[in-house]
């Protein structure tokens, strides 16, 4: 039976984070677009934040190894005030190369948070949910993402209504407060020694040694480069700059499509078969759903190419990639745990989502060049091309459940 409690615990801390993780991208964003910085400055300042959740995510899952994941979870937690406390101390008043150098030091600060946080939270699901409840874990996964990603959405929206009510300073200081308080109920609720490995693993070990484990998390980076190369820069960009949309429409906008999205990543499970051993139609489903994710894109660019409306063209075609990238994202949350035992579970994590953070790496960064090139457009062509991409990665993963025991 699933320990309501530690999964309680465990989630809020999560929710907590993300919260604040999604206020900070779109106040640092908006805030920064509003001082004239170009679509590529403005991806520039989010490269240290997805480069650190690289290393993160590779030496944090060794941490939680050998000292379990109590330590890296309010390690993160800890790191994330200190990064938003940090970042209300920049003077206007300083020139933009000191500016964008200082941002990106605490970018990359909060990024080593965010990954210790998410690889902490995804990984103890496989110490909360028992193994012999059918489905649990697919469920639970999906659940703690999907629910993840409509607090996150909703601190884009923070975010935005932050800047305009309490201003840059004001708005970073409140989240800090916030979740220096989220931070003290971890560490005084979750169970010691939680995520620790029987066997000591050697740093070398970070690197995955089984090829499924490999081949989806090289899937992974074009998956999610594929949603960044247009999601982190391009979206926001357009909708003030060629919609004329103000800072809280955007922000309520990126809001209302990541909480739906979480609310789809949520519901997976009911829109995707389940098998008995957990394994071989949840891997054909993850192929499936990549080619679906594909031809939308393929649809939205020719939406555009025919004279719709481009805000209509968007706005729909955001919507439908929003639930067939939900469902993918899902999944795969799901295959990552399910292809893991127990006592390597942080390492493949931590290994998975430092693919995770490579992915986005590339998508922010390609985001900012894209759109300085051939605008919304050329993000979409971007963002197919990383799907093709991944769809070949998926397709060589194998659904029986003896090849998985590396």
């Amino acid at each position: 039976m699933l320990d309501v409690r530690k999964y309680a615990v465990v989630t809020a801390a999560y929710w907590g984070f993300m919260l604040t993780d999604g206020a900070l991208r779109m106040l640092v964003l908006l805030h920064f677009h509003r001082l004239g910085y170009t679509p590529f400055e403005l991806a520039v300042l989010f490269l240290a934040y997805e480069l650190m959740g690289i290393v993160t995510n590779a030496g944090g899952g060794w941490v939680a190894s050998r000292f379990g994941l109590k330590l890296t979870l309010t390690g993160g937690l800890f790191l994330q005030v200190i990064a938003l406390l940090a970042l209300s101390t920049l003077d206007p008043g300083w020139p933009k190369e000191l500016s964008v150098l200082f941002v990106l030091v605490v970018q990359g600060l909060s990024g080593v948070a965010k990954d210790l946080t998410k690889m902490s939270s995804k990984s103890a699901l496989k110490f909360v949910v028992p193994e012999t409840e059918t489905g649990g874990l697919y469920r639970w996964v999906a659940l703690l993402t999907g629910s993840k990603n409509a607090i996150k959405g909703l601190g884009f929206f923070i975010g935005a209504l932050l800047l305009s009510v309490a201003g840059f300073q004001g708005g970073l200081w409140l989240m800090a407060g916030f979740l220096a308080v989220i931070l003290a109920g971890a560490a005084l609720s979750v169970e010691k020694g939680m995520g620790k490995a029987k066997k000591k693993a050697k740093f070398t070990e970070i690197f995955s040694k089984s090829r499924e484990i490999n081949l989806l998390s090289a899937a992974r980076v074009f998956l999610f480069g594929a949603r960044d190369v247009w999601f982190v820069v391009g979206v926001p960009v357009f909708l003030y700059d060629q919609l004329g949309w103000t800072f809280n429409q955007v922000g309520a906008f990126m809001a209302a499509w990541v909480i739906g999205y979480g609310f789809v990543q949520a519901a997976a499970p009911k829109l995707t078969s389940r098998s008995l051993d957990g394994l071989s139609t949840e891997v054909r489903a993850a192929r499936i759903w990549l080619v679906l994710l594909a031809l939308t894109v393929v649809v939205i660019i020719a939406a555009l190419r025919l004279g719709v409306d481009p805000g209509v063209a968007l706005i729909a075609g955001l919507a439908l990639f929003g639930i067939v990238f939900a469902v993918n994202s899902a999944v795969h949350s799901y295959l990552i745990l399910a292809l893991s035992e127990n006592d390597g579970v942080t390492m493949n994590v931590g290994f998975y989502y430092g693919a995770n953070a490579t992915g986005r790496l590339l998508g922010t960064l390609v985001s900012g060049i894209s759109y300085q090139w051939a605008g919304i457009d050329g993000c979409l062509i971007v963002a197919f091309m990383f799907l093709v991409a991944a769809t070949v990665f998926t397709s060589f993963l194998s659904d029986k459940r003896a090849l998985h025991t590396a």
